[in-house]
């Protein structure tokens, strides 16, 4: 009852925004992308493709503001901002000239009304799977919250493979749908319409692919354009990025559901050589069922485990570990160690030719959340000092 009433509050918050503003969306092509997994790539490839294929287009995500040549920062572990920063954006990218806007929405924003308002022509889902059950409390629910975007949306584009496929097609016979897939043959869009080398392609991205090619079809552009568009797209910072590649291979990812766990891990697995060795934990204050899901996913795929800080907020972190390794249910080797720049020192020290490690949790983001105080954070800079001190031990053991 009490978030519903803040919820309304967060609606008239929004519609006075936008009305403060002059309703600046109402003048633009406005596309929104939600899921669990997967948004910030296919809201950056929508992107990517408009502009190289001569469309002045911006972007707000979980990297920040895109307009032209300037990227804003929207603040620490945000998505989509608050209404008010939203309209302000919206509206900057309005005066820069800006005619199609990409933008990124969270299940947390779609409740809140946050985006209220904002007259989207194309909704975007990637997937619905486990995720912010703290906040929803039901997967119902969660659900639900995905849906606001879409019934807000003039056309709808929704991904045939996934499992909330029929039951949002059943609430939205009143839209036009349509589909994506990697395997129905009677999606919209599928790989075999499409003539790209996909083998380079991770599986789960070639879903995030379609979904941004089925966008770009229905705003009129042609297939052979955002064909060319993809060859040069390169994927965001901290999505499956890998960071070092001599002799063994570190690669950073956001990943921090069980989905995107059982979807990386079991990449990296496949072109893997060696051992997989596997950094992450969970944050603190969110979702707790999924802690063991994750811990069960990485010990299927990964060699070796360490556990260490991801935004552990006012929890501890033994805690948080205690409750990833009661999802553990195989032999392998696990490690705990709090502190996670000794944690990610530790993987690159023991990693071996051909061993891959894997740093999931952070991804781009530049804090790290500990005891509910926000301190300056990098995977990258610690990955790139933890290269140098074993590249440095290497030489001096052989002196």
């Amino acid at each position: 009852m009490i978030r519903k009433s803040k919820n309304i509050g967060h609606l008239l918050e929004a519609r006075f925004a936008a009305t403060f503003f002059g309703n600046p969306a109402s003048n633009m092509v406005v596309i929104g992308v939600t899921g669990t997994d997967g948004k910030t790539t296919t809201s950056s490839l929508i992107y990517h493709i408009l502009e190289k294929t001569g469309k002045k287009t911006a972007l707000i995500n979980t990297l920040g503001v895109k307009i032209g040549s300037q990227t804003i920062e929207t603040g620490l572990h945000t998505t989509t901002p608050s209404s008010f920063y939203l309209q302000k954006y919206i509206k900057k990218a309005y005066d820069a000239g800006v005619k199609y806007l990409v933008i990124e929405a969270t299940s947390h924003a779609l409740d809140q009304n946050r985006v209220s308002g904002i007259p989207f022509e194309i909704g975007v889902l990637t997937n619905i799977t486990h995720d912010h059950l703290d906040y929803h409390i039901t997967h119902e629910k969660y659900l639900q919250s995905k849906l606001k975007l879409f019934k807000m949306s003039k056309n709808c584009v929704l991904n045939k493979d996934d499992k909330s496929y029929e039951i949002l097609k059943e609430s939205l016979v009143d839209k036009k749908i349509y589909t994506y897939s990697t395997e129905n043959r009677d999606a919209e869009t599928k790989i075999s319409d499409i003539k790209f080398d996909w083998d380079d392609i991770a599986s789960f991205n070639r879903e995030n692919y379609l979904a941004a090619i089925t966008a770009c079809k229905i705003l009129g552009i042609a297939v052979d354009d955002i064909v060319l568009a993809l060859g040069s797209f390169v994927l965001p910072e901290g999505r499956q990025e890998k960071v070092y590649d001599n002799g063994f291979e570190v690669i950073i990812d956001f990943a921090h559901t069980p989905n995107a766990f059982e979807e990386v891990l079991e990449d990296i697995k496949r072109k893997t050589k060696g051992r997989v060795i596997h950094v992450f934990g969970a944050a603190g204050g969110r979702d707790k069922l999924k802690r063991p899901i994750m811990g069960g996913i990485s010990a299927r795929f990964a060699d070796v485990l360490i556990l260490t800080a991801e935004d552990p907020r006012h929890e501890r972190i033994r805690e948080i570990n205690r409750e990833i390794k009661q999802g553990i249910r195989v032999k392998k080797e696990v490690m705990e160690i709090d502190d996670r720049q000794e944690a990610i020192e530790s993987a690159i020290k023991i990693a071996k030719k051909g061993d891959t490690v894997l740093i999931t949790g952070k991804g781009h983001e530049k804090s790290n959340n500990l005891g509910g105080e926000e301190f300056s954070w990098s995977d990258h800079e610690v990955v790139k000092n933890a290269i140098e001190k074993k590249r440095d031990l290497k030489i001096a053991r052989i002196s």
